[in-house]
This record gives structure tokens, sequence and C-alpha cells, in this order.
């Protein structure tokens, strides 16, 4: 439950959304857009901040925080229960935000954990992230943000953010605000099947099995579809790459180059089903303008690295292949006498033979090749049986 070290009577003076007002839609980009963003948000608060934290380690976003408390801005922080090795961490964070006056609440445990992320601006502003308030996301991963003054939206976060600080259950509105687990797989799915042309997407772990054989579906209706992150199934012939050379942590799937998701699930069984993660689906065109372009940069640069990689794999072969060449040449006798006598014991006293040389020279090659490949199996089979190790272990 809520506990602060101020009273919280100033949470329901919190004015109400003002409708008729032109919706503004921003995107952040990391890395890139850093930290500054958010703290300017903050500082820019008049009434309210509501702000959901899974991992935390910037000291700008906390003294922001406390700032922001101190000329009597209502801060409500709620902070996940859990998360994989810094737990201590949260605890240490929510002393601190308690002592700076913030209302701090904690997520049940319910759930097999608790990784949406946003933040609520005097209930009129939404950021939707997929990214944590950390260095290593922000500075160093690809992932991006949505900032929204939507009023359907901003109210639906509203109403999620307090059903989680209270724990009572929460009951979705809005289908574009996509929250786990309770709408996610249904609103994803949907947004899936959409697909006409492209479907763009950025994911660390597609595992989900219902999801994957959507996407082979719609891949052999003609739909291109390009994943960079990770696909589980090896026997998809989904085209994926694991983003390189740069971290990934954005969880982002742009339909059609005309509609986007942008939140913290991927399309894997637990975050769909068993965890509260929160994203958002949205139409932009300038914003999808640009999340098209940082894909197809982000995809281009990935195949040259790996092209790059490949080639410094082969350097050793190809080293060793040139060692052998020399020695095997420098053994060799003369190619032209070996040559004469095979043409002389093949047409006989004959003046005249119509032998084609560029047929001859692709011939010795590929009796070469053939000869080279027996050679270098049996030595490499050799070589294993030596080391009691199977071949490809």
């Amino acid at each position: 439950m809520a506990t602060s070290l101020k009273s919280n009577k100033c949470a329901i003076r919190i004015r109400p959304l003002l409708r008729g007002a032109r919706i503004k839609v921003k995107l952040f980009v990391q890395p890139g857009d850093g930290v500054m963003p958010l703290v300017q948000a903050i500082n820019n608060a008049r009434k309210s901040v509501e702000i959901v934290v899974f991992r935390f380690d910037r000291s700008e976003v906390e003294k922001a925080l406390a700032s922001a408390v101190s000329r009597g801005v209502f801060v409500h922080a709620l902070i996940a229960y859990t998360n994989r090795g810094g737990e201590r961490n949260l605890r240490k964070l929510e002393m601190r935000l308690l002592a700076a006056g913030v209302t701090v609440a904690r997520s049940a445990d319910d759930l097999a954990r608790y990784h949406g992320k946003f933040m609520i601006i005097d209930r009129r502003e939404l950021y939707v992230l997929a990214f944590n308030f950390t260095y290593l996301d922000i500075e160093h991963s690809r992932s991006f943000g949505l900032v929204t003054t939507n009023p359907e939206l901003v109210e639906e976060a509203v109403k999620l953010f307090e059903a989680d600080t209270k724990r009572q259950p929460y009951v979705t509105g809005v289908p574009s605000f996509v929250v786990s687990p309770v709408n996610a797989r249904k609103q994803l799915s949907s947004f899936i099947k959409g697909a006409k042309k492209s479907l763009l997407i950025y994911d660390p772990e597609v595992s989900d099995a219902a999801m994957i054989r959507l996407l082979e579906d719609l891949s052999k209706a003609g739909v291109e579809i390009k994943i960079l992150g990770h696909l589980s199934l090896k026997s998809s012939k989904l085209d994926w790459h694991k983003l390189g050379p740069m971290r990934l942590h954005t969880r982002t799937i742009i339909r059609d180059g005309h509609q986007a998701f942008i939140g913290s699930q991927s399309l894997r069984e637990i975050e769909l089903g068993a965890r509260r993660e929160v994203g958002v689906i949205f139409r932009d065109s300038k914003i999808l303008s640009r999340l098209s372009k940082i894909f197809s940069e982000d995809w281009e640069t990935t195949l040259r690295a790996k092209e790059a990689s490949a080639i410094e794999e082969a350097e050793p072969a190809a080293k060793v292949a040139k060692k052998i060449a020399k020695a095997v040449v420098k053994d060799l006798p003369p190619v032209a006498p070996v040559l004469e006598v095979m043409v002389k014991e093949m047409v006989g006293a004959r003046a005249y033979v119509d032998v084609d040389p560029c047929v001859l020279e692709e011939s010795v090659k590929d009796a070469v090749k053939e000869a080279v490949r027996e050679v270098v199996r049996d030595v490499v089979e050799e070589v294993v049986a030596q080391n009691g190790t199977a071949p490809g272990k």
C-alpha cells in the first residue's frame, strides 16, 4: 500500500483531464535523447508526477522528483516489488524517496514481474517507455519512448496506476493501451494480423508459439517481416538478426509504415500472459517515418556487422589455406611437362586434336579441388579421432 512521510491528501486535488485540447505526440530515441527530457518533464510538473519504476540508477531523475516535492508537486512512485538481482537497490530507492517526501507504493507480487515503465505528468501527459531509468538502457541501448497528450490514453494510464498502487483489479477500457496480462495478447495479435505489406520488429525475445505461427502465416501470404532481436524457433524461416553492434532493449513493431506499437512486452508467453507490461499502439506520420528510417539504418548496420564478423572468422582458415597452397606448390613438379605427357598419351600420333583450353582449365581445377577436398577431409577426421572429439562439437 502507499506510504509517505507527508500527507497524501493533495492527491485528490489534481485537476481533471482537459478535453478538446490538441493531441501532441513525441518520440524518444535512445541512445541519443538521453535522460534530460525526462528530467525536464518532471521539472515542468505543476500538480503531480506519477511514475512507475522497475530499474533505476539515474540520480538526475531522483533529484528532480525530490525537487518537485519541495515545490509542492504531489509525487507518487510505484516501485516493482522485485527485479532480477536488484531488489536491494529497489528497497534503498524506496527509503530515499520516502525521505524526500515522495508517496511510495510497492507493486503486488501476484504477477511474475512488474515490468511496465511509464510516467504521468499533471494527468495530462503520458510517457510510455520501453527503457528503464538506467544508464545502460538510456546511454547504451536501442530503445524508444512515446509521449502523448491523448486524453483517453492518459486517463487509462491513470486508471492503471491507481489500480496497481491500491492493488485492485484493472479492467481495460482503451484497446490501443496495451496492458499485460489483461489485453496484450488480444491486441497485439490483432495489430499484427492487420499487416498488409510489412512488419518491422524490434524484440529481444520472440518466443511465443502462437505469435510465431501468426508471423509465419503472414510471411507466407507475402508480408515482408524483418526482426531485429532474437527468434527462439530455429526452424522458422522468418528473417531475423541479432541487433549489432548495439544492445537492444526496446519492444517495437512498425506495421505497414502507418501504425506502430511501443512498449515493454516482447512476443513472449510470460510477458504477454504473466507479467505487468505496458505499451501503446498509435498513428503519427512523422514519428512512423522516423521509426522506419531508424529501423532500416539499424538493419543495414547489423548486416554489415555480420559480414565483417564473417570475414574475420574466415581469416584464420584463409591463412591456413594460403600456407598449405604455398607448401604444396613448392613440392609440386612443374605442371607443363606433366600436361604434355598426359596429352600425348591421350591423342597418340594424331596431328590435330580439338581441345578447348577453357574446358581443359576448368576440368583441371575441378579435379584438383576434389583431390584437395578428400585430403582435407581425411586429415580433419584423423585429428578429430586423435583428440577424441566428435566433429561439430
